[in-house]
């Protein structure tokens, strides 16, 4: 007992004889160097713009890469019924593997036979594509490595790299060869720090199909300096007659492929957040690529937004008595405490469900899906096309469409930045600037908002590009020039013929 009464008096000599090593006299918390560094490019040119739409036309809003927006593209109820059955029979209510449970993963790993040979190990679960790329960037890069991206491209890419302290090394996409890539560039580029060759097919923001064959050349030239590649292929099938899509796996025999997608824009449940990596390793290149994904694997992006939906009506409906009868049960007599914790693997709910959504959801409904958003593009390429100052690039796939903007005819915006903001402050129609994909003078639009829509965006374009187009200076003196030719020739006709009525029916002609 003696030794308890003492011991406060033990603490007080022990902490007032222990040196002080911290020299602190004020609060000074920093953020570290990967928060530092982290950016998102897309968010930081949102943000500088000024949007005000006119007040007297409903905004349009072709700049949201959301299928589920305005509610015309709904998930089949095959897709909705499997969740709903795992929320009644309660398998997905607790804790998954870090890599998913195994029999999502071997619905997934027969998903994407079209891949090559995958098996159930090949294939890692993540909260969403993103998280998806995030694993990937993550285990192969890091300070000091270079990745090729391309341009235009999603801005996530260089927001997931930078932030490790890996350079972002961009190849062109050529819009004049349907933005295929310029292959002799890319190869340029790559040195002995390029970790990486991120292609994406079908691409963002270009709707771009790769053929078989430039896929093949860009397979060739990373087997050649022996760079792996990160498949973004969360479009995949998302594609426009007479285009194929074809998987970056699936053409390669010695480059090693991580291929990243999900059920986020094929089944239209973006906010599921439910991606996959698939691992096709090539002569054992990715061992330790593997056992560094299955230690990643826990990281997350983003919480389940379908629970987030549900979390108002579970916080405020769940009746007292559960909770009294669960602390009741686990003999609990104080109160929880640090509830911050992380959570391990991605949403188990969506995970009892994926076999039967990706075995039941039947084909008519990607079908109709990719018919439907073809339709759209038609419209919007077609409308598009006869606006003077405008050239859009008709897309073979994906959800989007870029625009050219020739900014010699539109002086009075110096950037495409300008271009935007004037389109919403006097038309109500928003699209994504070309600097956002590090492509300035296009801007983006995205085909999956109602067709009625679509046609009235198009309306407001042609009025808003008929309002502010300037014709060149040298088209409009060449014009004059050869209407004064004209007008020259008339009055010589006139006094050598005299006759009022020739020179009438010429310049009818010149009308």
């Amino acid at each position: 007992m003696k030794d308890l009464v003492d011991l406060p008096t033990t603490l007080h000599q022990l902490n007032t004889q222990r040196p002080i090593k911290s020299k602190r006299n004020r609060w000074n918390v920093a953020i570290s160097e990967f928060a530092r560094l982290t950016h998102n490019p897309i968010r930081a040119i949102v943000e500088e713009l000024n949007i005000q739409p006119n007040p007297s036309k409903p905004l349009i809003a072709l700049s949201i890469g959301d299928p589920t927006t305005f509610g015309n593209l709904k998930p089949s109820p095959e897709t909705v019924d499997a969740v709903r059955q795992a929320i009644e029979d309660g398998s997905g209510n607790g804790y998954a593997p870090a890599n998913g449970h195994l029999e999502a993963r071997e619905a997934v790993a027969r998903y994407v036979q079209h891949q090559g040979a995958v098996t159930p190990n090949d294939v890692i679960l993540c909260s969403g594509c993103s998280s998806s790329l995030d694993l990937c960037i993550s285990v192969l890069g890091g300070p000091g490595k270079n990745i090729l991206i391309p341009k235009p491209g999603f801005s996530i890419y260089r927001t997931l790299a930078e932030g490790f302290g890996i350079e972002c090394r961009t190849y062109d996409l050529l819009p004049e060869r349907n933005w295929e890539a310029d292959l002799v560039q890319l190869e340029q580029l790559i040195d002995e720090q390029t970790c990486a060759l991120v292609v994406t097919n079908p691409g963002n923001p270009c709707g771009s199909v790769f053929s078989k064959a430039h896929l093949e050349a860009i397979v060739d030239i990373a087997e050649r300096h022996f760079v792996p590649i990160i498949a973004d292929e969360i479009y995949e099938h998302f594609v426009f007659p007479g285009h194929e899509f074809h998987a970056v796996s699936s053409l390669s025999n010695r480059v090693p492929v991580l291929s990243c997608g999900g059920l986020t824009k094929r089944f239209l449940v973006p906010g599921w957040r439910m991606g996959w990596i698939i691992v096709h390793d090539r002569d054992g290149v990715f061992a330790e690529v593997r056992r560094g994904l299955t230690n990643l694997s826990v990281r997350i992006l983003g919480t389940n937004t379908l629970v987030q939906r549900a979390l108002p009506a579970i916080l405020d409906n769940t009746p007292k008595d559960f909770f009294d009868d669960l602390v009741a049960t686990l003999h609990v007599r104080r109160g929880l405490t640090n509830l911050s914790v992380r959570i391990l693997g991605t949403n188990t709910l969506v995970q009892r469900a994926l076999p039967a959504i990706l075995d039941n959801t039947p084909k008519d409904f990607f079908d109709d899906l990719v018919a439907t958003l073809h339709r759209h593009a038609e419209v919007a390429y077609k409308g598009i096309k006869q606006i003077r100052g405008l050239n859009p690039i008709m897309p073979g796939g994906a959800m989007y469409m870029m625009v050219g903007i020739d900014v010699e005819h539109f002086p009075e915006f110096e950037t495409d930045l300008r271009f935007v903001e004037a389109l919403v402050a006097e038309q109500s129609v928003f699209c994504l600037p070309g600097l956002c994909f590090e492509y300035p003078n296009y801007f983006r639009l995205v085909l999956t908002v109602p067709e009625e829509m679509i046609v009235e965006a198009v309306k407001r374009l042609e009025e808003f590009c008929e309002q502010h187009y300037k014709q060149d200076n040298d088209i409009l003196l060449q014009q004059q020039n050869g209407l004064l030719n004209q007008m020259t020739l008339l009055l010589r006709q006139y006094s050598t013929s005299g006759s009022s009525e020739s020179v009438r029916i010429t310049l009818a002609s010149v009308r």
